[in-house]
């Protein structure tokens, strides 16, 4: 589907220079001299690299659809990820670089999204929220009541994060998958 070239927003993916894009951060700008255009920070979807464009009103992109899917995580091995299409019950197995950092979140039977352009498995979207195990972390401290204060603690997957005084060992605790901080105890 064709749009302007100022109607991009963050999160379209494009099709620009035989490859796929994402707009990461967008910036109208109007020169005193000359039209106005839209400054956007790109990232390809395929391998990571960016790239800043300018993109004038009277220029149009391609904007890509992407298919989302329903899909269950079911192994890891080696450097391949196996995934099983909740509708199909096809398998489908992404490298550990296409997977990236959201591997530590990955628990057996998890249900998330996997993003299609045509076949081709671009991207994994997580929950929002995933539970996990305090495995290691410091004794609450009597007194200890600033509300800022937070200790080291590390998780089940050998992740570490801060958690506030009030967590022990054992316990389990909701960790944002963005940006894989602390959200609250687990009920």
């Amino acid at each position: 589907m064709k749009i302007n070239g100022n109607a991009i927003r963050p999160g379209n993916v494009i099709e620009h220079k035989n490859g796929l894009w994402i707009a990461v951060k967008i910036q109208h700008t109007q020169p005193g001299k000359g039209g106005a255009y839209l400054q956007v920070e790109l990232k390809n979807l395929r391998d990571g690299t960016k790239l800043n464009e300018r993109f004038r009103s009277s220029e149009t992109v391609e904007r890509a659809r992407l298919e989302q899917k329903d899909h269950q995580f079911l192994f890891q091995d080696g450097e391949l990820f196996t995934f099983m299409d909740i509708e199909s019950y096809e398998q489908v197995s992404l490298s550990s670089e296409l997977v990236g950092d959201k591997a530590q979140f990955l628990q057996d039977g998890m249900q998330l999204e996997i993003e299609f352009y045509e076949d081709e498995a671009l991207n994994v979207l997580l929950p929002e929220n995933v539970v996990l195990e305090i495995t290691e972390t410091e004794p609450t401290v009597k007194g200890q009541t600033a509300a800022s204060s937070y200790k080291p603690a590390i998780l089940e997957n050998g992740m570490r994060i801060m958690v506030p005084p009030f967590c022990n060992s054992g316990e389990k605790i909701v960790v944002n998958t963005e940006t894989a901080e602390y959200s609250k105890r687990a009920e």
